[in-house]
């Protein structure tokens, strides 16, 4: 008997909208996110799979100020970069939106008055960096200063030297982003969070999570353990999100906590959008308010508080909305050595890379790579060697051999086999074992685990065609050779059913190899004799490196 499928929320990170995606960004939230919502619904669950651009955070305005453009024009030109992305890279979203809609106001708006309502807001007067040049409080990273954990020169919201989450406040030597000029503190009121309320229960909550990354919980752990305190939620800006209450009509809503507020306002939105083919507009609360659905939250590490300490804070003071159940954060993905840095214009710019390279060999590589439990390394070598070596000479090869001997030697057709020797019956069962592990290893996040155990797979079916040498056993035994392929065909068959996840288009070219339909379920996908194969041409391309080290 089938269970009961589950509600599955999928819930990605908002990136900021001031710039092009760069590797970093695909691999440390994006793509394992898709890889583990495509998982979900080939096992029959109720997957919901939302983000968004985040536009209101200073880097926009920032970048609107270089350009001399208004903040909406530099939030929409990337939003529109960024979505785009997305769709050419095959990401599964139900819902990419952005939090510049009327939709996200509202919701954040009403969370806003909830919580004051509950008493779970508190107005507090406190200094602030104010510029004298520019007669204005200045914010996050209009705030350049002095860590206080690693003394390093870095902007007010987080520390490029060691990656701490900063409040201005806490720099010394605290000086402009714009002109350079010094900063004084100046008295300012803002309503701030009450965390120290939901200390307690917090303790409790992540005491249950035991199966979450030991990076995840003992950072989570480690915030707790110092104490939670207030946190302002207001800013002193004129681009966010107005604050619903009087005396507060020069202030916006901080961007933070906003933009964790990002996946309800989806969940809402997609639920009133066409893109909701049930038409019930009530259908977000089958996540969201059903006790038994499991929300998981893919980023980056430098994003663990506010998704562990300040989400769930918010959501318990709402009141009968589900916490996280699980908060999925990579480490860093590197390029040559060096961190990612738009800044520094450091970074392999995804857009630029599509234009060059395969959606499939990127989504393959960065799985291979992804920085699961520490950062990994992108290199321009290593990617032409898992796309030659790997994708080309064993899976590729693979499925080019089998359907050239078929279309060759069976007319293009699956032949009947017969009397499966212990060795055929070996590779089916390696079939099958495939997918227990594969499947043990994404439902626990573990992406290049999952890849490794697939492609372990595509190793062995060449192996035993090389063993079986059915070029040589048509000679000799025509039937043992078409037992042999049989047996071969399936092994394609399969590898396009596990691979699904991962390269969705790779999938859906050997499903129409196969002459089958592409809504595939997490099972094993039998190819009965006599079914007719399409030819087709390889299923990827090598890549010349002479030429394309001109290109680099």
């Amino acid at each position: 008997m089938k269970e009961k499928p589950e509600n599955i929320l999928v819930c990605v990170a908002w990136p900021y909208v001031n710039g092009p995606p760069h590797l970093g960004h695909i691999a440390g939230n994006n793509l394992p996110a898709d890889i583990f919502a495509r998982f979900h619904r080939m096992l029959g669950n109720n997957v919901l799979m939302v983000s968004g651009s985040d536009q209101h955070g200073t880097p926009v305005t920032l970048r609107a100020k270089e350009e001399n453009v208004s903040p909406s024009e530099i939030a929409e030109k990337f939003h529109d970069i960024w979505k785009q992305t997305f769709e050419d890279l095959d990401f599964s979203f139900d819902l990419y939106t952005k939090t510049g809609t009327e939709n996200h106001s509202k919701v954040v708006q009403n969370i806003f008055t909830t919580l004051l309502k509950k008493k779970y807001l508190t107005e507090k007067i406190s200094k602030q960096p104010y510029s004298e040049e520019a007669d204005m409080f200045l914010s996050d990273r209009y705030i350049l200063g002095d860590c206080p954990w690693c003394q390093k020169k870095t902007r007010g919201d987080q520390c490029e030297g060691c990656g701490k989450n900063l409040d201005p406040e806490e720099l010394t030597n605290l000086e402009s982003a714009l002109d350079g000029s010094k900063l004084i503190l100046r008295e300012t009121k803002h309503m701030y969070l009450k965390l120290s309320d939901f200390q307690n229960d917090l303790e409790n909550w992540i005491s249950e999570k035991t199966f979450w990354k030991p990076s995840v919980k003992n950072q989570t752990i480690g915030f707790l353990k110092k104490g939670l305190i207030d946190r302002a939620i207001t800013r002193d800006i004129d681009w966010g999100v107005d604050v619903p209450l009087e005396g507060y009509t020069e202030k916006k809503i901080y961007v933070w906590f906003e933009a964790v507020l990002g996946y309800l306002s989806a969940s809402i939105e997609w639920a009133k959008s066409s893109h909701n083919k049930s038409g019930n507009p009530e259908k977000w609360k089958e996540w969201w308010s059903n006790k038994d659905a499991k929300h998981f939250y893919f980023q980056g590490k430098d994003n663990i508080p506010f998704h562990a300490i300040i989400l769930p804070s918010i959501l318990l003071g709402v009141g009968d909305l589900n916490l996280p159940y699980d908060v999925v954060a990579n480490e860093y993905l590197n390029f040559s050595g060096k961190q990612f840095s738009k800044s520094n214009n450091w970074a392999v710019w995804v857009p630029d890379f599509l234009e060059e390279f395969d959606s499939e060999a990127l989504r393959y590589h960065l799985t291979s790579i992804m920085p699961e439990t520490s950062d990994s390394d992108f290199t321009w070598d290593s990617f032409y060697k898992s796309n030659n070596n790997e994708l080309v000479a064993t899976f590729g090869n693979f499925v080019n051999r089998i359907e050239s001997l078929l279309r060759n030697n069976f007319d293009n057709k699956v032949p009947k086999p017969i009397d499966l020797n212990e060795n055929d019956k070996r590779m089916i069962e390696s079939i099958k074992g495939t997918f227990k592990v594969t499947h043990k290893y994404i439902y626990a996040r573990q992406f290049r685990n999952a890849l490794k155990s697939i492609m372990a797979l595509a190793q062995d079916g060449n192996k035993y065609v090389d063993y079986n040498a059915p070029w040589k056993e048509i000679k000799t035994d025509k039937q043992r050779a078409a037992t042999t392929l049989w047996v071969a065909i399936n092994v394609v068959s399969n590898l396009g059913v596990l691979i699904s996840p991962f390269l969705p288009k790779t999938s859906t070219k050997i499903s129409q190899l196969l002459s089958q339909k592409d809504d595939l379920l997490w099972q094993f996908r039998e190819i009965m004799p006599e079914t007719m194969l399409n030819t087709q041409g390889p299923l990827f391309k090598k890549i010349d490196l002479a030429e394309k080290q001109k290109n680099i």
